[in-house]
């Protein structure tokens, strides 16, 4: 019978082997200083070079909005602007353009025969001039060329019994020239004590004018007319 000895102390370690190598760790270095800042650096350029980019897209999506409503408007035309009536340099433009309202006047009226016709005496104080002359009591003469809109309106203050009663805006070339008819208007009532009626002709056109051309308003029968304000006047504007 074979005893068997049993002791508590650890075999001896085994010796290694020969050729073959043991690996080892090396430690890595920590990370300095210096290269976070360069990290934090980096991160803040491309932080910032996104919200260049965002800014950017922004303004960019804006004005061009901006450009396609204004492309849009000017589609539309200058009439829809003149029907609004709000642009600022409209409104420039037209209180530097020429224009007239005569008023006629009343003194006339007593101082003309019955059925003599003739050209209508204008106020002068009364009136609107503007880049237009008053020359002698019935003319006015232009002093800027180009298309004016002329427009009269006569009124009769009793009808004639003959004829029809008559209007016309002449024109000439200057104060030495021949006229010519440029517009003409007729109305006819009947006068009776019981029923006295009036008749008013109005003329309106458009006309170029030259600068030095003179316009006035010419009626079959001054002694007939309505001389009260706003019933007989004569007027024109540059467009």
């Amino acid at each position: 019978m074979i005893n068997t000895f049993q002791t508590s102390i650890a075999p001896p370690p085994v010796p290694p082997r020969l050729g073959r190598s043991q690996p080892f760790l090396i430690p890595a270095p920590l990370p300095s200083s210096g290269s976070n800042k360069h990290l934090i650096r980096f991160l803040v350029c491309v932080v910032t070079l996104l919200l260049f980019i965002a800014v950017g897209g922004f303004l960019f999506i804006y004005y061009n909005n901006n450009n396609n409503n204004n492309n849009k408007e000017a589609e539309k035309g200058p009439s829809a602007q003149a029907i609004v009536g709000h642009h600022p340099s409209e409104k420039r433009e037209t209180s530097s353009r020429a224009l007239a309202r005569m008023i006629a006047d009343s003194g006339q009226k007593s101082n003309t025969k019955n059925e003599s016709s003739g050209y209508l005496k204008w106020q002068k104080d009364h009136s609107i001039l503007k880049k237009i002359n008053f020359y002698k009591e019935h003319w006015v003469t232009i002093l800027e060329p180009g298309d004016y809109h002329v427009f009269s309106r006569v009124t009769f203050s009793k009808g004639s019994l003959r004829k029809p009663l008559a209007g016309r805006i002449k024109l000439r070339q200057s104060h030495s020239e021949e006229e010519e008819i440029k517009m003409k208007a007729y109305c006819s009532l009947n006068y009776s004590a019981s029923n006295p009626q009036m008749c008013t002709i109005t003329m309106e056109d458009l006309l170029t004018l030259k600068r030095g051309n003179q316009l006035s308003v010419w009626v079959q029968d001054l002694s007939l007319v309505d001389y009260e304000e706003g019933a007989t006047t004569f007027g024109m504007f540059q467009l």
